[in-house]
């Protein structure tokens, strides 16, 4: 019989899958001997049934019964009961973190007789029994119930004013208690339920729920957390922080999240529940303040934080109740980092022998080494400083201020960036703050719902900028000197700093791209960059090339480890003046006019190869010939029609152009004449192409090139072109691969009859994409695929991320069909998802020999290639 619910004394921190993140570390926690208040968990395993079947499994309501008696056995106390009342809180707990997103209801147990009986237990504390039943009805209510959680805090606001809500007096809580129940009773038509078991049985499907809420799906988008995986649920015996001043909650860091250095980095808030530091509602103080006022359980904290990061062996966040002077640990995770600490505390933990190197790569991503070489503002440029809030997560954001999660969204889908502008902000607000280009709160601090979603999101950010008066209700905020900013004004906010500016502040390249484009490592950061760097270029099987069509693409790519080019397009490099030859090229109607057009461009091109041969030094370049349909390199048919029709000096050659474009005219161009078919249709033009890169080669000493044909869908077309090319090497007396870009199914499908002919594949995804998928993908991002994101089809983007199953399965075949062939067939991918993380490691894989990407995105890749290796290395050793 399946087993749903596990104790903490059952569990471990390996069973997350089963027991969500939270769970698992609560047990871990509990089998370390630290004081965690008693409790169980009901698997993830439930929670999928539940959202599969509309029902909770066969079951699952004894096995919560047993537990939930086994609990109040050991408490002394039954749930709710009126004269000792027994209270749980009930939390969400996923595999993977999403802070915010899901439910939690506090204080379950509590109605109009237990709140008696709470008081009795708290010495005769009326204010503390009443908080907290005011606080179940509003968390109840909203959560579980679907009120409007507005209704419960703006009754909130008329009884406390401009009070903070711990000034409220017992009978004012009472009050509000009454005025909260009439709100349920108004909003769905019944009583609060006053039975806790009923509370606890609605709560529970209520965090099961949770897990398909709007914002829990776009959260899961943001981060490609899988969307089947379900919520376990934690129900643990409540211990209280908002008894009085010698109570309290907290949330700790065990090195900073924001720089990765270590100290004590956190918040605490006397006389709070732990749902008040993240949610904002008053400003923290720093958790050193906490040795002053209980230096008992802060050395007792600070002893925990020690073994558990030692035990997790990584940065941890944990959270925390002080009860009355007794410290309770409620929740441990591996915390999340922004890119910078990441990196420094990696190599931190491999100095201290608490990781390997290896793990040090591992323990870094693509995604951070690129949010690190975003720019940062300019210290020598001028600014006007208006405020200053806390340094929640770095980096340099320039946008217009809006005060709501809907503005945001609609200027960036306007292509306009927006600084999201909040009181403090709320999990409703998660589409907004995707959005924007950077978030600031005037409230809350390092551990608050804005400061943890955008450091998991690599997302600028400043938090508690208690001197800016904002008014989302005016859409306006007023800084210090009467400076007022009012939607649509342009600010400046710095997450490294916490600073804000009003207007435009200028941005400079970053310190990690100053070290890859060879300044030397000078602070902790790039230190920390350039050893995991090293390291994973010397872990990885894969090799990294770029795609570079100039000189000086080229050379940048060289200086950020690119280890040659992997795609060079040559069509890019009949633009701008040179059009007019391509002109020339299609009016010709005799043999002696095309080929006079031809010996025009030979010595461009061979001067284009020469200068990239040279930036290079002697790397490998493939070479793409030219690839686009003609259309792209003639005027637009309705422009050209327009003034042949109407102009008065029209020429004898406008004429014939437009002739020649309504001939060559296509319905859908990304399917006509163009690659292999336009070679093949102009002769002289491939093997012009040919000449050139032949003579360039043998001008510059170990120049080392390959040459790519471009859209082959049958042997028998490779096989044309290859013939004349290898003819024309041969003359010239230069080696170079001949090979063939595997972009249409076809060719992958036939790639053992492909594989005969070439002496390499370059897969090109982008085109491979679009015509497995039969999107054109000019048009269908903009059109639709919004929807199909929403609606779950895709997680990603598949021109974002390679598509596994059906482009990746095209890509196997070729790859096994083509070295079945040709054992030594090369292979790499030029698409633009050589430079994305988890294409990297699907073509580490399948076995490619390299991947080539836009030179920004070489360090990316060189990064990814190495965890691969690792990721193989450390599975073998299992």
């Amino acid at each position: 019989m399946a087993k749903y619910v596990y104790d903490f004394t059952e569990g471990n921190r390996n069973l997350k899958d089963l027991l969500g993140g939270k769970g698992a570390n609560l047990a871990e926690m509990t089998n370390l001997g630290l004081p965690v208040p008693p409790g169980f968990t009901i698997t993830s395993e439930a929670c999928r049934h539940y959202l599969a079947e509309g029902s909770t499994p066969g079951g699952l309501e004894q096995e919560v019964a047993e537990h939930l008696d086994a609990l109040e056995g050991r408490m002394g106390r039954k749930l709710g009961q009126a004269g000792d009342p027994l209270l749980v809180s009930v939390r969400s707990g996923a595999k993977f973190s999403m802070p915010g997103m899901m439910e939690t209801v506090l204080n379950i147990g509590l109605n109009d007789e237990s709140v008696h009986g709470l008081a009795k237990q708290a010495g005769g504390n009326e204010r503390f029994a009443w908080d907290s039943y005011r606080r179940l009805i509003q968390m109840f209510g909203k959560t579980v119930l679907g009120i409007d959680g507005d209704l419960f805090e703006r009754a909130l606001d008329a009884v406390k004013g401009r009070r903070n809500d711990t000034d409220l007096d017992a009978g004012e809580l009472q009050r509000l208690v009454e005025t909260y129940k009439g709100i349920v009773r108004e909003q769905t038509g019944d009583d609060f339920p006053a039975d806790p078991r009923e509370q606890m049985r609605l709560a529970v499907r209520a965090v099961f729920d949770s897990w398909n809420a709007p914002r829990a799906i776009l959260y899961r988008r943001q981060e490609r957390i899988p969307a089947d995986l379900g919520t376990a649920v934690n129900i643990m015996a409540m211990v209280f922080g908002n008894y009085g001043d010698d109570s309290g909650t907290g949330v700790a860091f065990t090195r900073d999240p924001g720089s990765g250095r270590q100290g004590v980095y956190g918040d605490y808030l006397q006389n709070a529940q732990g749902e008040d530091v993240v949610a904002g509602i008053r400003n923290t103080i720093p958790l050193q303040e906490l040795e002053r006022i209980d230096k008992h359980s802060y050395d007792e904290l600070l002893a925990i934080m020690e073994t558990l990061e030692n035990h997790y062996r990584d940065l941890c966040d944990i959270e925390f109740t002080i009860e009355r002077g007794k410290l309770w640990m409620l929740q441990t995770r591996v915390g999340k980092r922004t890119a910078a600490a990441a990196f420094c505390i990696a190599t931190q933990l491999v100095d201290q022998g608490l990781i390997t190197l290896d793990e040090a790569v591992t323990r870094v991503t693509g995604d951070q080494l690129a949010q690190l070489m975003f720019p940062r503002f300019d210290a020598d440029a001028d600014r006007k400083k208006i405020g200053k809030g806390m340094n929640a997560s770095p980096g340099a954001a320039v946008g217009r201020a809006v005060f709501c999660s809907e503005r945001a969204v609609e200027l960036s889908e306007q292509g306009e960036d927006a600084i999201l502008v909040r009181r403090e902000t709320n999990p409703d607000d998660l589409a907004g703050m995707i959005a924007a280009r950077g978030i600031l709160t005037s409230r809350g601090g390092k551990t608050s719902h804005a400061a943890v979603v955008a450091r998991g999101m690599g997302k600028t950010c400043v938090c508690g900028a208690e001197e800016l008066e904002v008014s989302t209700e005016e859409r306006r905020f007023t800084a210090p000197g009467g400076v007022v900013v009012s939607e649509g004004d342009l600010i400046s906010i710095d997450g490294t700093t916490g600073e804000v500016f009003l207007g435009e502040v200028p941005v400079v390249d970053s310190a990690v791209v100053d070290y890859f484009e060879g300044a030397e490592p000078d602070d902790e950061l790039v230190r920390a960059v350039d050893r995991i760097m090293r390291h994973a270029d010397a872990a990885r099987r894969l090799g990294v090339r770029a795609n570079a069509d100039t000189p000086d693409d080229a050379a940048r790519a060289r200086r950020f480890g690119a280890q040659g080019i992997g795609l060079c397009r040559t069509e890019h490099m009949f633009l701008g003046e040179r059009r007019r030859l391509v002109e020339d090229l299609v009016l010709a109607t005799a043999d002696d006019e095309r080929q006079a057009a031809l010996n025009a461009l030979e010595p461009l091109q061979k001067a284009d190869f020469v200068a990239i041969f040279q930036a290079i030094d002697g790397d490998p370049v493939t070479i793409r010939l030219i690839d686009p349909p003609l259309h792209e390199f003639l005027p637009d048919i309705v422009d050209l029609s327009v003034e042949v029709a109407t102009s008065s000096d029209v020429t004898d050659k406008d004429r014939r152009l437009l002739a020649a474009v309504k001939r060559l005219h296509e319905q859908n161009p990304m399917l006509g004449l163009r690659g292999v078919r336009l070679g093949l249709v102009i002769p002289g033009l491939f093997a012009m192409q040919v000449r050139a890169i032949a003579q360039a080669a043998k001008e510059v000493p170990g120049a080392r090139p390959e040459i790519m044909i471009p859209l082959v869908a049958a042997v028998q077309e490779l096989e044309s072109v290859r013939e004349e090319a290898v003819r024309i090497l041969a003359e010239a007396g230069v080696e170079a691969l001949v090979g063939t870009m595997i972009e249409v199914p076809r060719a992958a499908l036939t790639a053992a009859r492909i594989a005969e002919a070439a002496e390499f594949f370059s897969f090109g995804t982008n085109d491979l994409t679009q015509m497995s998928w039969g999107f054109s993908r000019d048009d269908v991002e903009a059109s639709f695929f919004s929807r199909y994101l929403d609606l779950g089809i895709f997680g990603v983007s598949p021109f974002e991320t390679l598509d596994r199953e059906g482009v990746g399965r095209l890509i196997e075949i070729a790859v096994e069909e083509g070295r079945a062939t040709r054992p030594g067939l090369h292979l790499g991918i030029c698409g633009e998802h050589g430079g994305d993380p988890d294409s990297v490691h699907f073509c580490h894989e399948v076995g490619l020999d390299y991947v080539s990407c836009s030179p920004f995105r070489i360090p990316v890749a060189r990064l990814e290639a190495g965890r691969a290796a690792l990721k193989d290395t450390d599975s073998d050793t299992r």
